[in-house]
């Protein structure tokens, strides 16, 4: 028997694709994800990591983008969710 060895991963982005943590879905205990505000065509979402393409966007930058933009990928055995967006998808920055 393989003896299983866990590690984190890290997922550094390539180009010009951009990691993003989103902040319009709240996660219920089960792991279902719960839009809070279905009907809008945009999210909101904080950087994690941007490949070496990126100018003008930075990690912890909080954006806008489509809702449909990129693609969701969930991080090794957790429930953490990033979405991979090319930079292009990006509406704005949003300075609260």
């Amino acid at each position: 028997m393989l003896e299983e060895t866990t590690r984190d991963v890290v997922l550094e982005p390539l180009d010009d694709w951009i990691v993003v943590e989103p902040l319009d879905d709240s996660e219920t205990a089960s792991g279902l994800i719960v839009p809070i505000n279905e009907g809008a065509q945009t999210r909101q979402a904080i950087v994690a990591a941007v490949g070496p393409d990126v100018e003008s966007i930075d990690p912890g930058d909080k954006v806008l983008f489509p809702r449909d933009a990129g693609f969701e990928v969930r991080l090794a055995r957790s429930s953490h969710r990033v979405r991979v967006l090319k930079r292009e998808d990006l509406l704005a920055r949003i300075h609260d």
